[in-house]
């Protein structure tokens, strides 16, 4: 018998095993193992290494996520693509490669993708195949069903660092300069309304929080998101709030929208939306608007002045407002775009920020400040409106004004 074939034989003999009438502990799962090993060996020889990778296979495939836990403790790997399955694809430093492992068993796959939604109170099936879910460790989950997946459950999974990287880690692998972190930095202090934008996989999140640990410890921080992924350290006034989707008890879903309104009534002095995409941008700049100053978002685009676009869009989805009344919002609420691009080598940089002059023709006048000109982010610009950061200055909370 190969190892497979062992595999499986001792874990069927450990499911009957199991009493299932009652809660079994993770330690008398891995004795019920240990004991089906010692009963298999009486048949033929195993390894120390395989007793050891057995036990350990076994155990995820009863208690976590099978073959997929592994790649999950392992801190190289940043996503897991799930192709059906016969074909699982890993990003591993940068790199996307080929996994050797595939699902043995029928319906393996479509357990542990229904075990994944119950675990965040969410659900997908035939009449709803398509499901953004979050594994306990706050892992970012997609998940796609037949009919609309033709070739089995696309699983997609986008790990984060178990501690979020902060700005210095940021400026020690070269995403951004000392300069440039610096001066975001006294920004975010300041209470400027920062925007990031950037392709998928561009490090977004990852730069949101890193922007987000500079935000006072003291202020009161709203995070609205679909799947909860932000973590803010120093945050001592957090609230946290995430959408809700429809699921199997029909429960009302709640929107990205109708969760910025909410937060308005909560005394924010901050709100952190982590990702627009459609007619919530309405609300998020009517907020930034309005006097809530220091807040941060993101949005999938190819440059600044293409994010600037793509807002615009998306109000429209939201409300039938003329265009020019749309560009005022924005210039009149955002003061900072920051747009980031992962590069072939799979590293991560911040490729330009520019300030929000204001409107200049009818439209929107961006200034830049840095610039990556290849090899480094070059400074291009002195910011112009500085008024929020003598405000701060002022009141000893930056420390030089730039």
């Amino acid at each position: 018998m190969n190892f497979e074939e062992i595999k499986e034989t001792i874990r069927a003999g450990v499911v009957v095993a199991m009493d299932f009438s009652r809660e079994l502990t993770d330690e008398e799962v891995l004795s019920l193992i240990d004991e089906g090993i010692l009963k298999f060996e009486t048949r033929g020889s195993i390894s120390l290494g395989e007793r050891i990778r057995l036990k350990r296979e076994i155990f995820n495939s009863l208690r976590k996520l099978d073959i997929i836990q592994e790649y999950l403790e392992d801190d190289r790997i940043t996503e897991i693509m799930i192709n059906g399955r016969e074909g699982i694809f890993l990003e591993k430093n940068g790199r996307v490669i080929r996994s050797e492992k595939c699902f043995k068993r029928d319906g393996r796959l479509e357990d542990i993708v229904q075990q994944i939604v119950a675990g965040c109170n969410r659900s997908v099936n035939e009449a709803s195949p398509i499901a953004d879910a979050r594994l306990p460790s706050g892992e970012r989950v997609n998940i796609v069903l037949p009919p609309v997946a033709i070739n089995g459950p696309i699983v997609t999974i986008r790990r984060f660092p178990s501690l979020p990287i902060n700005m210095d880690r940021l400026v020690e692998i070269g995403s951004v300069t000392k300069e440039a972190a610096a001066f975001l930095k006294r920004l975010v202090i300041a209470g400027y309304n920062i925007f990031i934008s950037g392709g998928t996989g561009s490090g977004k999140t990852t730069f949101l929080n890193a922007l987000s640990q500079f935000i006072p410890s003291k202020e009161r921080i709203i995070t609205i998101e679909d799947s909860a992924e932000l973590k803010l350290l120093n945050a001592e006034n957090l609230v946290r709030l995430e959408a809700r989707i429809p699921n199997s008890e029909e429960a009302r879903p709640i929107s990205i929208r109708e969760l910025i309104k909410t937060a308005l009534r909560m005394r924010p002095e901050r709100i952190v939306v982590g990702e627009c995409r459609g007619e919530e941008a309405l609300d998020m700049l009517q907020a930034m608007n309005t006097g809530h100053d220091g807040s941060l978002s993101t949005g999938h685009a190819n440059s600044s002045k293409d994010m600037l676009s793509r807002l615009e869009t998306m109000v429209l989805m939201g409300a039938e407002i003329p265009i020019s009344a749309i560009r005022s919002q924005i210039a009149g609420g955002i003061d900072v775009m920051v747009h980031l691009t992962r590069m072939r080598d799979g590293s991560r940089k911040v490729m330009e920020i520019s300030e929000i002059m204001g409107i200049r023709e009818g439209e929107i006048d961006l200034k830049t400040l840095f610039l990556f000109d290849g090899r480094n982010l070059v400074k291009k610009g002195e910011l112009t409106h500085k008024d929020k950061l003598f405000r701060a200055f002022e009141a000893g909370e930056v420390e030089k004004i730039l």
